[in-house]
């Protein structure tokens, strides 16, 4: 039996962990910033850093709010560069898009910054930092969350699999245990869209077909 299969078969026998109701909002699309086309819709990844995706997800510390920015290679999964503060301010995403530029391996001349309709990602000081750094802006059109799937997913396993869903007791433990569990990621778990390898591996070899969340089933995107 595959794996779809089976979560198939769980949910219809009601066994599989409800997904817990999501209270904190992070997306703030209500501003009058420009917003980007969609450049990934219908686009043939076919390489690592052909495109980024980002996003924001909210850590729950036991006595504040804590904000994570994540900056994923969508072709291999690999979370590239990240940041956790205990606000939303701009300088979040800044610095999160910073270390993925550093981590860069190959030399293309242009990388899709793909995201959410977020104030952080359409205010004109990230704009001009992204363009810097040979970045090419695209936004979700619309509030679906399947238009940014696989940063939506990444968020998912982070917080499902290493534990950061939790409430964490503070900022401290918050920044080692996110170290811990992206280090973790990159390098020991196995992906079914990149055929069971590494996302670190998968981003060194370049060997696998993308594979796209968008026309998958929503169950699919929490596995």
């Amino acid at each position: 039996m595959g794996r779809d299969k089976f979560y198939a078969l769980m949910r219809n026998y009601g066994l599989l962990i409800k997904k817990t109701k999501k209270y904190h909002i992070t997306t703030d699309s209500n501003h009058g910033f420009y917003k980007s086309e969609d450049l990934t819709v219908n686009l043939e990844i076919i390489n690592a850093e052909q495109v980024f995706v980002s996003d924001i997800t909210y850590i729950k510390l036991a006595s504040q709010h804590a904000y994570l920015a994540l900056v994923t290679d969508a072709y291999s999964k690999k979370v590239m560069g990240y940041k956790i503060d205990t606000n939303m301010k701009v300088k979040l995403v800044k610095d999160a898009l910073e270390m993925a530029g550093n981590n860069r391996i190959y030399k293309h001349q242009n990388t899709i910054h793909h995201s959410d309709r977020g104030i952080q990602y359409c205010c004109p000081d990230f704009a001009d930092f992204a363009k810097a750094k040979n970045m090419t802006l695209s936004t979700t059109q619309n509030s679906s969350p399947y238009e940014n799937a696989v940063a939506e997913r990444i968020n998912g396993i982070l917080k499902q699999e290493f534990g950061l869903g939790k409430t964490i007791p503070n900022f401290k433990t918050a920044q080692k245990m996110v170290k811990q569990a992206i280090e973790i990621y990159n390098n020991h778990r196995r992906h079914y869209s990149v055929e069971l390898k590494t996302p670190e591996f998968a981003h060194k070899n370049q060997q696998h077909k993308y594979k796209s969340y968008r026309k998958m089933k929503k169950s699919i995107l929490n596995t």
